[in-house]
């Protein structure tokens, strides 16, 4: 098949090796490494990828580093993480769509079904969310430090299969450490945007990601978020459904609400040079 792979990596000894048995089909895979202290790089290399190091300063750095600085064997470009599988359906999809698609197209986005406590976590989770996935090569940026955008001038289209996620793989801890990080990176974005107006009529968009991003600021307005932030997530999109996963997963999103509301308030003291 016609279409590269990038995944980007840091200390995934625990998720690489079946990530990359998913991509048997590729013979261009690059794992773009931020310096990992554990295995990644023999298994990267054990399974045949290309390895390449960058010292990590933002995702939509490092992923556009990815995008242009890269020389890749083909023209499309499947970008994953490491705690994803691709799986056959999906691949039969990516096929056809690259093989249809138009001279315009340069942009698919692609939905994922998150694994928790052995179980696809339907309702807990927010899905469907969309994200763009595979690119044209040299036609597509990604802006937002995290949870990244990805932008295009040309057309956009959209594959109906999944990426398998398991982002509880290298356990709660890795979780906890990693979204401490990404609540600090969201709390700056807050305070940085917070002069920004909010388009109401974005909210009816006919683009999900413009929705999405819309009633994301809206939201971070509100006070008593974690709160609003469970009682969406397990009531409204019916999370208990989900059995006891939904129950926690839930309460995890809830509280990483709460980090970042702590941090924003941090921020906002500081700013005005008070002692939190």
């Amino acid at each position: 098949m016609d279409v590269s792979v990038l995944i980007l990596t840091l200390n995934e000894e625990a998720n690489l090796a079946n990530c990359l048995k998913s991509l048997a089909w590729c013979d261009d895979v690059v794992v773009l490494d931020s310096y990992s202290n554990d295995q990644t790089e023999s298994i990267a290399k054990e399974y045949g990828a290309r390895f390449i190091q960058r010292k990590f300063d933002d995702y939509a750095r490092q992923r556009n580093y990815g995008l242009n600085e890269i020389d890749y064997r083909h023209s499309w470009l499947l970008i994953i993480d490491a705690d994803e599988i691709c799986p056959p359906e999906l691949i039969k999809e990516i096929e056809t769509a690259i093989h249809n698609c138009d001279k315009d197209t340069s942009l698919f986005r692609v939905r994922r079904k998150d694994h928790f406590m052995g179980r696809w976590i339907r309702h807990s989770s927010g899905y469907p969310t969309w994200a763009g996935r595979l690119a044209r090569i040299g036609k597509v940026q990604v802006t937002r430090a995290i949870n990244e955008e990805y932008h295009t001038d040309g057309r956009i289209g959209i594959l109906r299969e999944h990426l398998l996620h398991y982002s509880f793989n290298k356990g709660f801890h890795a979780w906890f450490e990693k979204h401490n990080r990404y609540s600090t990176m969201e709390a700056e974005k807050i305070v940085e945007n917070t002069s920004r107006k909010i388009r109401i009529r974005e909210l009816f968009h006919s683009d999900p990601l413009i929705r999405r991003k819309t009633t994301k600021k809206l939201f971070y307005l509100l006070p008593g978020r974690p709160i609003l932030m469970f009682t969406a997530l397990y009531f409204v999109r019916l999370g208990f459904l989900d059995g006891a996963p939904g129950l926690t997963f839930c309460l995890l999103r809830s509280f990483y609400e709460f980090m970042i509301n702590c941090k924003v308030k941090e921020l906002k003291r500081r700013q005005q040079g008070l002692a939190l």
